[in-house]
């Protein structure tokens, strides 16, 4: 019919417009068997019995563990990250000096450029590892097995907080980006089976997830603000953050074994995994061995979603360009007035609080508004938009400029609004993308979807924070 037009032949039942209505649905299922992904699925799945029934999510448990599960899928990078006074004292010249007001050495200066390089390209090397696993190795393994590596990574670095390495800072120095490459290959091969599985669910649990990574970000950003305030040596400060990160770890670690207990998850995935069975015993095989489809075709995937995909690429490329190598170092025009303000909290305040809480502010609101939508000319044009915000923050008063002299933006306001620009366009539109790309596809390519997905997200960290190392030279 004309009214079903504007859907997608294979659009996944979990994302209807309201306004199509029910027969829109029937009519998008009758015509989904005849996609050219429809081959892959059983003609009598029983996938369908997940969107003619489910039970209720009590108390919300459900949204509230996949909330937590994005909180620690971002947590060790953005804890990484924010400890910017830790790693300036730690690689300083005067390690024996932590109030001196010169802690300036080559190791130092680059330090949130090469973090970034050392944390995303791993990344993508573990999301193709993902992807070929998605249906040979289960989830529990991929899921919990990450976890622990995190939790391994970062109780030794909680561990060499107090240890003395003035001596040795450049072995501390490949040490901690080693750990950082570690932390994030094993951080995105839980996030990318955690977005795999969210696409099961329905939509609302993908945006939690989505939302949960922007909370960590906030949460690292407060934690740091409070450790600064409180502890009055920089290594008591750092020792209270990465015990603090140590503990969501292991929370997460036990949300997770909780989740298949719960009647609304377990409806969810059980349903998933009689996709996943008949998919793999499709093509002539015996019941219940495992045929050449148990690595899921990509082009089928990318025929949906690559409009989506490269959105993401780009939305996080010119983030991570941005965020927080050259936004970290803006500085504030009064930092000679001494006050705390300008000194102490500027950048933690300006730099990683607000971008943090703009970014879940526009990740929390597609959870109300979903526009554009899906196939939407408007939201790749809006996403090369916000290229603009990269000279923008370049002509801040960042520090130490060396080859741009040029300070076009002279009053603390701009960093702090070009800030809240950057996160509340990286979380709504970097969100939407994320949570349509599972639905456009049909249902038994929703879990390798989500994974491409996040592939195109790290990818575009990737290539950002190379450009963000070319970025902070040029300055």
């Amino acid at each position: 019919m004309d009214g079903a037009e504007p859907v997608p032949p294979s659009l996944n039942s979990s994302y209807i417009p309201t306004a199509l209505g029910n027969q829109s649905l029937s009519e998008d299922e009758e015509n989904e068997d005849q996609s050219p992904s429809a081959s892959l699925l059983h003609k009598h799945s029983s996938v369908p019995l997940a969107v003619r029934y489910s039970p209720e999510d009590s108390y919300c448990m459900v949204y509230i563990i996949f909330f937590l599960m994005g909180i620690g899928s971002l947590l060790p990078w953005n804890f990484f990250i924010t400890a910017k006074h830790y790693w300036l004292y730690k690689l300083s010249n005067n390690t024996h000096h932590s109030g001196s007001e010169d802690q300036r050495s080559d190791l130092s200066d680059y330090f949130e450029s090469y973090l970034a390089i050392a944390s995303t390209v791993p990344s993508v090397l573990c999301l193709i590892l993902n992807y070929v696993l998605v249906n040979r190795l289960s989830q529990n393994v991929r899921i919990l097995s990450s976890l622990s590596v995190i939790l391994l990574v970062f109780v030794v670095t909680t561990v060499l907080v107090k240890v003395d390495i003035s001596d040795c800072r450049m072995e501390f120095f490949i040490g901690t980006l080693a750990s950082v490459a570690v932390v994030s290959g094993a951080s995105n091969l839980f996030s990318g089976s955690m977005f795999g599985i969210s696409g099961h669910f329905p939509m609302r649990i993908s945006q939690a997830l989505i939302s949960g990574q922007a909370m960590g970000g906030t949460l690292s950003a407060v934690a740091s603000i409070l450790d600064l305030a409180v502890a009055k040596d920089v290594t008591d400060s750092a020792l209270a953050y990465f015990l603090t990160a140590d503990f969501f770890i292991l929370l997460c670690i036990i949300a997770y074994l909780l989740l298949p207990k719960l009647a609304y998850s377990s409806h969810y995935m059980l349903a998933a995994t009689c996709t996943t069975t008949g998919v793999m015993s499709k093509g002539g095989g015996a019941p219940g061995t495992v045929s050449r489809v148990s690595v899921p075709p990509l082009p089928p995937i990318l025929r949906k979603t690559w409009v989506l995909g490269l959105s993401v690429f780009y939305v996080f490329c010119v983030s991570i360009m941005v965020f927080p190598a050259v936004s970290s170092g803006i500085q504030s025009v009064h930092k000679d007035s001494s006050s705390p303000w300008t000194t102490t909290y500027f950048v933690p305040l300006t730099s990683f609080l607000l971008y943090n809480v703009a970014d879940f502010c526009g990740r929390q609101a597609t959870a109300w508004l979903q526009v554009p939508g899906p196939t939407s000319r408007v939201l790749p044009a809006l996403v090369l938009c916000r290229s603009v915000l990269v000279p923008l923050l370049m002509f801040c008063n960042y520090q130490p400029r060396d080859h741009l002299k040029t300070v076009l933006f002279t009053h603390d306001a701009y960093p702090v609004v070009f800030n809240c620009l950057l996160g509340l366009s990286n979380g709504y539109l970097g969100t939407l993308p994320m949570i349509y790309g599972p639905k456009v596809v049909p249902r038994e390519l929703t879990e390798a979807t989500g994974v491409v997905m996040s592939f195109f997200l790290t990818l575009g960290l990737a290539v950002g924070s190379a450009f963000s190392v070319l970025i902070v030279h040029c300055i």
